[in-house]
């Protein structure tokens, strides 16, 4: 389909008579073309591969199939007769070029010199091909041929020891087939070397067909448009006589298969416009409620509206014309006619949709171009003016080739043409469309910016220029590329820009097709932004694929160049010695997709179908998933490898750089992925399994390639590579089961009685869920001390992953077991501290305990005050050797022996440590500038009580 669109848009642009390179019907009464060469010159089948030449059957005496000798022969033959088909297609090329001459006095027929010797440098790049593969099975057998001869070693020199005559023999042939395949290979290289001499022959010779073509020279004068108007009545005569005829001859004789014809195109063209209008609706509606519509979406329109009636109309002329062909309702000298008629059709409704797509001129807010509506409505006419001067002017030409009328015909319609649109172009540059930034689109326009300006004024006084002083090729070429090309410039950029917006950050969210995405398929912004990157690339693909072939076309290519290049480029780049196949990768990118598809598949199966059903250890499950895919990978690896043309034999290299990278930087990720084979096949532990490596401990999650996933019990993933585990001690507590046990430790008082204790443990833990009845739980006493018994509860579980719970429950029910039996748990005691107290200090203790205070029996002036310290009675002095405000060491020997003297009243050596000190009573007011602490509290800060302060006493 797509070629076929191409040779009718090709048609449209490449009927003038002075485009040496476009194609154009041959007329009736033309020459007969050169036969084409005889029978033995056929071309050639590939020959035999020599490695297929069969060996005499040594062993048992047997007929010899395939001899060599006979399979050397056979090459030669072909390779003879490919340097006689060769032979006669160079004699093609300078037919054609005489051919092309002798017609040119009567028609511009350079065009169908052109073609021919396009045909013959395809054939001529076929043959090469052919030769070529033929050379490289030859030197592929050459290489076999050495490799046996050099299993077989040299033979035995004078006086050695003879060696079996089925070896001299057998060399003696592989010599003389290795002789006989150099010659071969000789042969094929001169007939390649020979082909692709020819080849640039035949490209040279069209270059200069196409430049002299262009240059050619005509003198305009009055004769010549005198002779131009006499031939216009000669051809218009003709012209009707055998359209009338052709139109009488199908109602009479083939109305029903006209109609038929007509009928299977229009319907074709419906079913594809109705079919592409359904899907991409929101790509071609421009919707008048919209009257702000964004950037995107006026790009988005504004191709898919070119690009799908423009594939609709070709479509339906294609059809039509195929079936009319097929139907027998077009004679050979209406056909070219009628397929130039179709191809205008296609080509002016290309035109009218890209410049109203672009314009808008009845939609100002979808135009992507800032003009005003009068300067757009301007410029839709007057490049469909163009476009149909120029169009019109290709079918008139083809009715001028077609009926062979005089080439001075064809050069005055070709100058009037071209005049016409020099003129076109020079009333587009004064015309006034701009409309500047903020200014309404329906107000008066500004003139072009001057350099547009200027460059459209010389683009029409040179065309105008040209065609009046003679080359009338040159400036009818221009004119063409103006028109054609400058439309698939045109769109080719709308296309870019909309595959630009698109995958833009965010902007497929805000286009139709992105929001009913998003409505549809619930998609996250993220996997909208990675649809419209997928699909910017998709529309960059679409422009490269089917815009750039057309502009070749456009600009004198062939079909058959443009093959010809994408089959070298899809299949014979070369890199020095090395071919790369674009398609030979891409199948290979296809069958590993495809083998890493049905491995992925096969691994579900078994390990879903297989193995669950046959109730497999889920360790051994895990290793045999992992080892089919590593096993599938590696062959559709080997496969990919393979298809996409690349000789394993050749990694040669690669592999010895790898093994010297293995040896140095590589070590580290070669052990871990053996170490990782390793843990597979040994399984020291499984998914799954409890494991303990160093200060790891976890789950295992996934054994990878690497490393090995862990799990810890706070929910973090721990990557720990493999060869850690090979190399250190593992332990794993799921290891063939999951049986365990578990230790629990209690205290108790060393008051109670160790018997008891064991026995109050042993009915707590008895019965419990989760433990093993056998083994029985063991109670073990540890050991005492002073002030507790140590004991250590030991239970075995079904299964270790519940020892957290077992342990809770343990816990709980010896609890309620010591407080059922009255046994006191354990704890630290208190150490008792010998405290030495004189008789002044107990007289002191006494009275803090009484609530009273007494006087000192020292006689002193001071007395003990509220803090532990001394206060001052009234008319003394304080002494200089301690100060009011600082307890001495004696009031600190004072508040140890009223601590020790508590400890000893609480007498419970349980509760010591647990003593807290009395409750702080908020200190009173003091005045300014006194420094004293308050009653109740130490100068360091620590509580000393809540006596109240004797009255009469001074602060």
């Amino acid at each position: 389909m797509l070629r076929l669109l191409a040779i009718l848009l090709i048609l449209v642009s490449s009927l003038s008579p002075v485009v040496a390179q476009q194609p154009a019907p041959t007329p009736p009464a033309a020459p007969a073309q050169t036969a084409q060469p005889p029978a033995s010159a056929a071309p050639a089948t590939p020959a035999t591969p020599a490695a297929s030449v069969g060996r005499q059957n040594a062993g048992d005496g047997g007929p010899v199939r395939d001899r060599p000798d006979d399979a050397q022969a056979d090459a030669a033959q072909q390779l003879d007769a490919a340097r006689k088909r060769l032979d006669a297609l160079s004699a093609q090329v300078e037919t054609a070029d005489a051919a092309e001459t002798a017609r040119s006095t009567q028609a511009n027929n350079s065009n169908a010199a052109d073609n021919r010797l396009a045909e013959i440098k395809a054939q001529v790049d076929d043959l090469s091909q052919q030769v070529g593969g033929q050379m490289d099975a030859a030197r592929t057998r050459i290489e076999q041929i050495k490799a046996r001869l050099t299993e077989l070693g040299d033979p035995p020199s004078a006086g050695a020891e003879p060696e079996a005559s089925v070896v001299t023999e057998e060399r003696a042939r592989l010599i003389a087939e290795r002789n006989a395949l150099n010659a071969v290979t000789g042969t094929a290289e001169t007939l390649v070397a020979d082909a692709n001499a020819l080849s640039t022959a035949i490209t040279e010779k069209r270059r200069v067909l196409f430049s002299s073509t262009l240059l050619r020279h005509t003198d305009i004068n009055i004769d010549m448009l005198v002779d131009a108007g006499h031939a216009l009545v000669v051809e218009a005569q003709a012209f009707s006589r055998n359209i009338g005829s052709w139109l009488t001859f199908v109602f009479t004789y083939k109305r029903v298969p006209l109609m038929s014809a007509l009928f299977l195109s229009l319907c074709s063209a419906l079913v594809l416009l109705a079919g592409t209008h359904r899907l991409f609706a929101p790509l071609l509606r421009r919707s008048v409620r919209d009257l702000n519509p964004t950037y995107i979406a006026r790009l988005s329109r504004a191709f898919g509206s070119t690009l799908v009636p423009t594939i609709a109309s070709a479509t339906f002329a294609t059809t039509a014309f195929f079936f009319l062909q097929s139907f027998n309702v077009l004679r050979p000298d209406i056909a070219p006619i009628v397929v130039t008629f179709l191809a205008l059709c296609v080509a002016l409704q290309f035109v009218w949709t890209i410049s109203t797509a672009v314009l808008a001129p009845g939609q100002a807010v979808w135009r992507l171009v800032r003009v005003s509506d009068r300067g757009a409505r301007l410029l839709v006419a007057l490049i469909m003016a163009m476009a149909f001067a120029n169009l019109f002017d290709y079918l008139l030409e083809t009715i001028s080739v077609t009926l062979g009328s005089p080439l001075v015909l064809t050069v005055a319609k070709s100058l009037i043409a071209s005049i016409l649109i020099g003129l076109l172009l020079m009333a587009i540059a004064l015309i006034r469309p701009v409309i500047p930034q903020g200014e309404p689109l329906d107000g008066q326009g500004r003139p072009w910016p001057r350099a547009i300006t200027i460059l459209l004024l010389l683009a029409g006084l040179g065309l105008i220029t040209a065609a009046l002083s003679g080359y009338v090729g040159l400036a009818r070429f221009i004119a063409t590329q103006i028109v054609v090309t400058g439309a698939i410039f045109v769109t080719m950029y709308i296309g870019i820009l909309t595959g630009k917006a698109l995958a833009k950050q965010n902007a497929l969210a805000k286009t139709v097709g992105g929001r009913y995405l998003s409505h549809r398929y619930r998609l996250e912004p993220m996997a909208l932004d990675q649809i419209g990157l997928a699909v910017g690339l998709s529309i960059y693909l679409l422009v490269a694929m089917f815009f750039v072939p057309l502009l070749l076309l456009q600009w004198g290519f062939k079909i058959a160049d443009i093959e010809a290049w994408a089959y070298r480029i899809f299949t014979e780049i070369r890199i020095g010695t090395i071919t790369i196949s674009l398609v030979g990768i891409f199948a290979g990118i296809l069958l590993f997709i495809l083998g890493f598809v049905i491995t992925r598949w096969l691994q579900r199966w078994i390990d879903g179908s297989v193995l669950a059903r046959s109730r497999v250890d889920l360790g051994v499950r895990n290793s045999v998933k992992t080892g089919i895919g590593y096993l599938g990978m590696g062959i559709a690896g080997l496969i990919g490898i393979s298809a996409a043309g690349l000789d394993l034999s050749s990694l040669a290299l690669v592999a010895g750089a790898l093994s010297l990278g293995v040896g140095f930087g590589l070590q580290n990720i070669v052990s871990n992925f053996v170490s990782g084979l390793i843990l597979l096949v040994e399984r020291p532990f499984k998914v799954g399994d409890w494991v303990i490596s160093g200060t790891t401990e976890g789950f295992v999650k996934r054994i990878s390639v690497r490393a090995t996933e862990i799990e810890t019990f706070q929910r973090q993933t721990i990557m720990v590579p493999n060869s850690l585990f090979i190399n250190a001690s593992v332990g794993n507590w799921t290891h063939r089961n999951k049986l365990g046990r578990v230790d629990i430790t209690f205290s108790a008082h060393s008051s109670n009685d160790p018997r008891k204790v064991v026995e109050s443990l042993r009915a707590a833990v008895t019965g419990l869920p989760n433990i093993l009845r056998n083994p029985e739980p063991i109670i073990v006493f540890r050991g005492f001390t002073s002030a507790e018994l140590e004991f250590e509860v030991r239970v075995f579980l079904a299964d270790i992953l519940q020892g957290v719970s077992v342990r809770t429950d343990v816990r709980m029910a010896v609890f309620e077991r010591f407080q059922t039996d009255g046994i006191a748990l354990g704890g630290p005691a208190a150490p008792e501290v010998p405290i030495k107290i004189s008789p002044e200090d107990a007289e002191v203790l006494s009275a803090i305990f009484q609530g009273t205070r007494s006087e000192s029996a020292r006689g002193s002036s001071q007395v003990p005050g509220d803090a532990g310290g001394y206060v001052q009675q009234p008319g003394t002095e304080p002494p200089d050797s301690r100060s009011s405000d600082v307890p001495d060491s004696s009031e600190n020997d004072r508040r140890d022996a009223l601590r020790g003297e508590e400890l000893r009243a609480d007498g419970r050596p349980g509760h010591a440590a647990a003593t807290s000190p009395a409750p702080a009573v908020p200190a009173p007011k003091r005045d300014a500038g006194e420094d004293r602490p308050a009653p109740g509290t130490d100068t360091d800060g620590a509580k000393s009580g809540s006596r109240k302060r004797r009255p009469g006493r001074p602060r």
